[in-house]
């Protein structure tokens, strides 16, 4: 799943390829991906785009044409991915079987696809007049990159909170833009188990994780920084240290990276690093470490 460092990226790569740039049409391919019909995809026909920003996991492609101003909203989504393409296909876009879930064709020839593997539809696409009218940008949290984002701001954002740590990092409304790899990637940085209470969270603990997510994404960001869309599932990969790395060593201190399953999802973490060499059970089994 993009998060967002790769949000971030895309956000980056859009704004460098489409601001100033008309937009001839844009097409739904898959019956699932439009979520909003009122303004129609038709009053982009002929809009320019006037910038590209980012929300949590959300793109947001502003525009400017006969019906106003407009954004083009997108969440890709677990299994959804931006392709850009520099010479778009002949002819409209066919429905089938295949990945393409919507299609943006500029005046020039170019644009792009957005595509969504497997068959859990989940990729979403809203063209709205206010991007605060898409729900999911309504209940987000703060930016952890946001400038005014600091550790007094951290903490006053954790006080009351009563769950365990690794869904704190991945709740949008609390925070916007961590998802399940970064969460983990930032506790083992951190040091902490990802069954922590939040409400255990001493403030030198507190202090520790708010430098772990800072580092992390920042790092991830300037990783990404000026790749092309196409290479940054890779480089996301690349760039991983424990997550999607169970059974591996960690690059840390050499202890086998471990994982915890779930009914639609995984963690890995390091036992030596973050849990005190105690492998986790799985999660409905285990005792929360402290």
């Amino acid at each position: 799943m993009p998060e967002l460092p790769e949000a971030e990226a895309l956000r980056a790569f859009l704004d460098e390829h489409l601001v100033g740039k008309e937009i001839a049409r844009v097409l739904p391919v898959a019956i699932s991906v439009l979520k909003t019909y009122d303004p129609p995809l038709g009053a982009l026909d002929g809009a320019r785009v006037t910038g590209v920003a980012r929300h949590g996991k959300f793109l947001d492609i502003g525009t400017e044409g006969a019906a106003g101003p407009l954004h083009l909203l997108v969440h890709l989504a677990r299994a959804g991915w931006l392709q850009w393409k520099d010479v778009l296909p002949d002819g409209p876009p066919r429905p089938g079987k295949g990945p393409l879930a919507l299609r943006t064709a500029l005046t020039g020839g170019d644009g792009f696809d957005l595509t969504e593997a497997g068959t859990t539809k989940r990729l979403a696409v809203h063209l709205v007049r206010d991007p605060a009218e898409v729900p999911g940008v309504a209940r987000l949290g703060p930016d952890p990159l946001a400038e005014d984002f600091d550790l007094a701001a951290f903490t006053a954002l954790l006080a009351g909170e009563r769950r365990q740590i690794k869904g704190a990092l991945r709740d949008q409304s609390l925070i916007a833009g961590i998802g399940n790899a970064y969460s983990d990637e930032i506790l083992h940085v951190a040091k902490m188990s990802p069954f922590k209470p939040t409400q255990n969270l001493t403030p030198v603990d507190t202090a520790a994780l708010y430098t772990a997510m800072r580092d992390t994404l920042t790092e991830a960001v300037e990783r990404s920084h000026g790749l092309a869309a196409g290479k940054l599932k890779a480089e996301k990969k690349s760039g991983l240290r424990v997550h999607g790395r169970a059974g591996e060593p960690c690059p840390v201190c050499g202890d086998t990276i471990r994982e915890v399953s779930f009914s639609d999802s995984a963690l890995q973490y390091c036992p030596t690093c973050q849990t005190g060499g105690k492998p986790l059970a799985d999660r409905r089994m285990s005792k929360l470490l402290k």
